[in-house]
């Protein structure tokens, strides 16, 4: 776990890696909270049966149930306990590149991309690459802006 307490120390580690977090299991009851949240209740997530007989064999995770993930599974990995608010800007080119099968276990790979100066302080990119146990291809890639102001 790194912690970073002063946006000198952010700026430190521009266009690092930070680290791993550990491994999170994605079961259907994750699923199908996040269907109920959300109301996208499509069969491929929800209906067992259904998606037995389909493209994967199983249900899978939304791609945004594993994008909702990145706050939680980023926060093992590192802190801003710097002063000052901290502030979700967006989120630069996400992609899904594989979906995940219910039951896996996913990690995030956690890099800092640029940090930029601010009038009120700096905007932080976080990489986020959020890694299926077993498979080649990541599930999700995500680049997530976040301003931390002084």
């Amino acid at each position: 776990m790194r912690t970073f307490t002063t946006l000198d120390e952010v700026a430190g580690a521009a266009n690092s890696e930070i680290g791993t977090s550990d491994w999170f299991v994605i079961d259907q009851d994750r699923i199908n909270l996040f269907a109920d949240a959300t109301a996208d209740h499509q069969w491929i997530h929800v209906d067992a049966d259904a998606a037995a007989a389909g493209p994967f064999g199983t249900t899978i995770a939304h791609g945004f149930l594993t994008l909702s993930l990145l706050p939680h599974l980023g926060s093992k990995v590192f802190t801003l306990e710097n002063p000052g608010a901290k502030l979700n800007y967006g989120l630069e080119k996400v992609r899904f590149p594989n979906p995940v099968p219910v039951d896996s276990r996913v990690r995030a790979h956690v890099a800092f991309g640029d940090v930029k100066e601010l009038p009120a302080g700096k905007q932080l990119t976080v990489n986020y690459t959020i890694e299926i146990e077993g498979q080649a291809k990541p599930a999700c890639v995500a680049a997530h802006v976040v301003l931390l102001l002084s």
